[in-house]
């Protein structure tokens, strides 16, 4: 992976904290592990259902997410493995079963590299970052007809700004599924992207997967890791009650582009929502929608 420090770093633009952590919280604490091999498996995506309250599994298997409400379910995901749905008093213990890998025919070719295109670029300069905490927002990549001389993806560029070094974030491709929502994963493994500290515009090199843009499209998504070493804690004094909280953030905070769009998809609380423009912006006349500044380089 390669990164460039971004020309437009220099330029003011507005954070937006979508959601605030703060301790305080009841807990739920557990542990995830490979159902065969009893493996603690990382990085699992872990959501309250159909709420907006998730958290990501530490590097061992380890996870603790803000809810203690027996009641509810929780949603485990990694590739590579099924999807599983828990009651919380369910939890302490979680083991997945390996998913049946279905491996499409692959055509090696000795192709040499000549042209380059990126696409996915906006005609605005207007950036946002927005602290959305674990929720995924997809950019979707239509098909145009030119990109047949082009149909290799070489690489994702994706514009972070990281209070943290080596801060990590995950990487998603998906299919179109039948809806229109984003549907399998065309990468066959996890994708873990690490990220220097500052405002860059990184290059993923994802030329390994052998992957082909596909006819009907494509979704890129980054998934923002809730881990310790991704952790930002800061003190948050109120003078009119002489009270202080801490404040919990996690880095990146993935740069956004405000675009003509008519809406936006995002994963959360275990599943992909259609979000309409006028629901992004409920309490603001602004009508476009804001998506990740992530594009695509494409090769013959």
């Amino acid at each position: 992976m390669r990164e460039q420090r971004s020309k437009r770093q220099e330029k003011r633009y507005l954070v937006v904290f979508l959601l605030m952590g703060f301790f305080g919280f009841s807990q739920t604490k557990g542990v995830v592990k490979d159902s065969i091999t009893g493996q603690p498996i990382p990085y699992v995506s872990v959501w309250v259902e159909n709420e907006t309250i998730g958290t990501t599994a530490e590097e061992n298997g380890e996870f603790v997410i803000n809810t203690d409400d027996k009641n509810k379910n929780l949603v485990f995901s990694v590739l590579g493995y099924e999807r599983k749905v828990l009651k919380v008093s369910e939890a302490a213990s979680v083991l997945l079963s390996a998913s049946a890998l279905e491996l499409g025919e692959i055509t090696i070719t000795n192709k040499k590299e000549k042209r380059q295109v990126e696409i996915g670029k906006t005609k605005s300069v207007i950036q946002e970052a927005f602290d959305n905490g674990p929720r995924m927002d997809a950019k979707f990549f239509p098909y145009q007809k030119e990109y047949a001389k082009t149909k290799w993806i070489q690489k994702v560029t994706i514009l972070t700004d990281s209070k943290v070094e080596d801060a990590t974030i995950k990487l998603h491709l998906y299919e179109v599924d039948e809806k229109g929502y984003p549907g399998d994963e065309l990468l066959s493994k996890d994708y873990i992207v690490t990220l220097r500290k500052g405002i860059f515009k990184h290059n993923v090199d994802i030329s390994e997967f052998n992957i082909q843009i596909p006819k009907n499209g494509i979704f890129v998504a980054f998934e923002k890791l809730i881990i310790a070493k991704n952790k930002l804690e800061k003190t948050i004094t109120d003078y009119n009650s002489n009270t202080t909280k801490t404040q919990i953030t996690y880095s990146p905070l993935v740069l956004y582009n405000s675009v003509e769009k008519e809406y936006l998809f995002s994963y959360s609380g275990g599943r992909w929502i259609k979000l309409t423009k006028e629901e992004l912006n409920a309490y603001s006349t602004t009508r476009s929608v804001y998506e990740p500044n992530i594009n695509l380089i494409l090769t013959d």
